[in-house]
């Protein structure tokens, strides 16, 4: 069973326009999709579509209409009972996939919700063999959380997956030494700004194809007790750097549509090559191809296997570790 835990869920709204979104302008709108989300719900329903034993943890209220329209799309589900409605997020998207994100901050979880959400975590995490922790924190939680968390699990028989940004990656990553999880998966911002170098410059690095400054960015977190870093990085792919090595791998070409879980359909790309006894080129291949066939869906749409272009999918090895 794969776990995937989603603090703050959300109700995605997309709009699709059919011009450029401009400020102070009047837009007609091509189309809109709402569909239950947030990042570790959308790793659960990436994974449910390939048939895998996902279960989605995330607080919500029992009569939340969130919780309905999650579970219409089949994705198992144990929700923390709390009082606010779930948030609803909106994301503009322009002909050329340029997608402008609004996101609420979610309802307040008070102590005895969250240690509610704790307990249900490590509950399900005895007999799993992922965790995925996904996204931002609600109000009411503090930025340590992912950090406790992963120490609660640290002595379980199950991988531990994080994938974060601002004040809760910055403060994972002060936890490493007592909290570092199998795998970190930051994009290009996420990552400089662990390694305190320019985000530009290794977007602009990997453009011309030198992929060292990401590299040499994910390895110091391998360093500091990382057991893997997938590194995404837009149209230009994504680098993955374990204690064995590094591996580049270069999307196919697609038109993209919306990059409204792209990254989560990379995440689960990853687990589901795994859990299926992948070597490390394989499961950055599938997270890849994963991401690439996101971004080519409208809205929020998560790709099935059928979508997926894996042999357009160009991986290669970097360098062996030092």
């Amino acid at each position: 069973m794969i776990v995937t835990v989603t603090p703050n869920p959300s109700i995605d709204r997309t709009v699709t326009l059919a011009t450029p979104l401009t400020r102070g302008a009047v837009h007609r709108v091509r189309s809109v999709s709402s569909e239950p989300g947030g990042k570790g719900v959308n790793v659960a329903r990436a994974l449910t579509l390939a048939a895998l034993d996902a279960v989605a943890v995330l607080p919500a209220a029992v009569n939340d209409p969130f919780l309905t329209a999650l579970r219409a799309t089949t994705v198992r589900c144990h929700p923390v009972p709390v009082a606010g409605p779930v948030r609803t997020n909106l994301a503009i998207t322009e002909n050329d996939g340029t997608t402008t994100k609004l996101n609420e901050r979610g309802p307040e979880l008070d102590a005895a919700a969250l240690q509610a959400l704790t307990d249900c975590v490590v509950r399900h995490a005895a007999t799993a063999s992922w965790v995925v922790l996904s996204g931002s924190l609600p109000p009411g939680v503090p930025d340590r959380w992912y950090g406790d968390v992963v120490a609660h699990l640290r002595d379980l028989d199950c991988r531990i997956a994080v994938d974060t940004s601002e004040g809760p990656l910055a403060a994972l990553a002060e936890s490493f030494g007592r909290a570092a999880p199998d795998l970190i998966k930051p994009n290009a911002e996420e990552l400089a700004d662990l390694a305190g170098v320019s985000a530009a410059h290794l977007e602009s690095a990997v453009a011309e194809g030198d992929p060292e400054p990401v590299v040499a960015a994910a390895r110091d977190l391998i360093d500091r007790g990382v057991g893997s870093v997938l590194a995404t990085l837009g149209a230009a792919g994504a680098v993955l750097v374990n204690d064995t090595g590094a591996w580049l791998a270069t999307p196919p070409p697609i038109v993209p549509r919306s990059t409204v879980g792209a990254g989560d359909s990379s995440l689960a790309g990853y687990v589901r090559a795994d859990v299926a006894g992948a070597e490390a080129p394989r499961r950055l291949q599938m997270a890849v191809a994963y991401g690439s066939a996101a971004a080519a869906l409208p809205g929020s749409a998560l790709p099935t296997p059928a979508q997926l272009d894996l042999d357009g999918v160009r991986v290669v090895p970097i360098a062996p570790a030092p």
